[in-house]
């Protein structure tokens, strides 16, 4: 059996071995079908890349650790089908999931029209807590945009949430999005201390121990 540091290992395979961590969030992403939410997070979790359209059939995840604030935190990434009829194996995982990223294709409008279903999903079966990014993605298609940046922004000022435009091709603002959402949640931890929904691999860790500083801007 290879062990957790054996070079042969994917990085996304050694962070799902390692139970080395401080804090384990679970992210989901979600959105209509062919947006590009398998393609980003496989931009993040292993930095690579492909044209190829592969539907996601009902759900997969990833797991990345990363370090924010003094603290090891193992993300658990979960890729969702966007097609209607997994929409109840996908809404099952809502629940407790602390963040979500919620994205559509800036060349397909009916994927942007939708992002309030998929708001309204989050609100009904997610905790109230929640944090959620709109992202739009594949901003690297600029000739072919049909949802103006602006109709984005405004949508996610009327949601509450952040927004990003992004592109998991061109790997524009993908490390950017998650490390916005992890710093988000964290603060809500401190604004909240409440463990609720958080899976610490230490019994005593106090949430007080995350600092607010070094947070990157989420130039929302």
């Amino acid at each position: 059996m290879a062990s957790v540091t054996d070079s042969r290992l994917q990085p996304s395979q050694k962070d799902a071995a390692d139970q080395n961590f401080d804090y384990m969030f679970k992210l989901l992403i979600i959105g209509n079908s062919s947006v590009g939410k398998t393609s980003f997070l496989f931009r993040y979790a292993d930095n690579s890349f492909t044209s190829a359209f592969v539907s996601t059939v009902g759900i997969d995840f990833k797991v990345k650790t990363v370090f924010r604030n003094n603290k090891r935190i193992k993300l658990q990434i979960w890729d969702t089908a966007g097609q209607e009829r997994y929409r109840t194996i996908t809404t099952a995982y809502y629940r407790g999931a602390m963040g979500f990223l919620l994205m559509y294709d800036i060349t397909n409008q009916d994927s942007f029209n939708a992002v309030q279903d998929w708001a309204t999903q989050i609100k009904t079966y997610s905790w109230d807590n929640a944090q959620v990014i709109l992202v739009a993605n594949k901003c690297d298609l600029e000739d072919d945009r049909l949802v103006p940046t602006e109709d984005g922004q405004r949508l996610a000022h009327e949601l509450g949430f952040q927004f990003f435009e992004a592109s998991a091709k061109d790997n524009i603002n993908v490390k950017q999005v998650f490390e916005c959402l992890v710093d988000v949640i964290c603060e809500k931890m401190n604004e909240s201390m409440d463990g609720d929904g958080l899976v610490s691999n230490h019994k005593d860790s106090s949430l007080q121990d995350t600092s607010s500083e070094g947070h990157s801007s989420c130039a929302c």
